[in-house]
């Protein structure tokens, strides 16, 4: 008798606990060993990581975005995988003049060295738990992380890119590790830095229109 097989329709899939999971510190742990010896682009970027790939692409902008001197850059670029979250986009996709780019190999490099040791340690405390729906999630973490790309670019205050960069990154560990509860956390964390920016914002303007009435 011949023995049935199944249909990729019919296959039963695996659990999501008995599924391999891999962690977001081995992808880049990966991504450090296989990076070009002098130069690299975003476009291989985005081909070394075909799944997770905003989360990824997001997570390491967001790092770079908490650096002097390329945070401006960093937050402009983030704000690109955002918009196209929020669009519904399958994956990242950059203008080709900035997608061949080259950079060099070293700036990644260090910032790896940086990143992957304080990953390690998160992840003992993040799991997958409180299962979020990746679509409609999806849509939300793109409108977040678009206003706070906005504050880590356009904030001239000298290292006000810090927080919402750090945040950018939390969301994003999150958002890979399907973690809903930090992602839940974290979203909640970027609304209340929002909400005291603006009022800060707020009160200077007022401040100002009162001082240029005693004149």
């Amino acid at each position: 008798m011949t023995p049935y097989r199944w249909t990729s329709a019919q296959k039963p899939r695996a659990p999501r606990a008995a599924r391999a999971f891999i962690h977001t510190s081995a992808v880049l742990q990966r991504l450090q060993e296989e990076a070009p010896r002098d130069h690299f682009t975003l476009r291989w970027l985005m081909k070394s990581l075909p799944n997770r790939s905003f989360g990824m692409i997001m997570l390491i902008l967001s790092l770079a975005a908490i650096l002097p001197g390329v945070s401006i850059l960093a937050g402009l670029l983030l704000m690109v995988p955002a918009v196209q979250m929020i669009a519904g986009y399958s994956a990242p996709s950059f203008p080709r003049r900035i997608a061949d780019r080259p950079l060099p190999t070293r700036h990644l490099a260090v910032l790896l060295d940086r990143a992957v040791p304080v990953l390690k340690y998160l992840e003992t405390m993040i799991r997958p738990r409180w299962p979020i729906p990746l679509e409609a999630t999806k849509r939300i973490v793109g409108m977040v992380v678009v206003i706070l790309s906005m504050t880590v670019a356009l904030t001239p205050i000298p290292l006000s890119n810090v927080v919402p960069a750090l945040l950018i990154a939390l969301i994003s560990l999150a958002y890979l590790e399907e973690d809903g509860l930090l992602l839940a956390i974290a979203l909640l964390a970027a609304v209340a830095m929002l909400a005291v920016a603006l009022a800060t914002v707020w009160e200077t303007f007022l401040g100002a229109k009162w001082i240029s009435k005693l004149w």
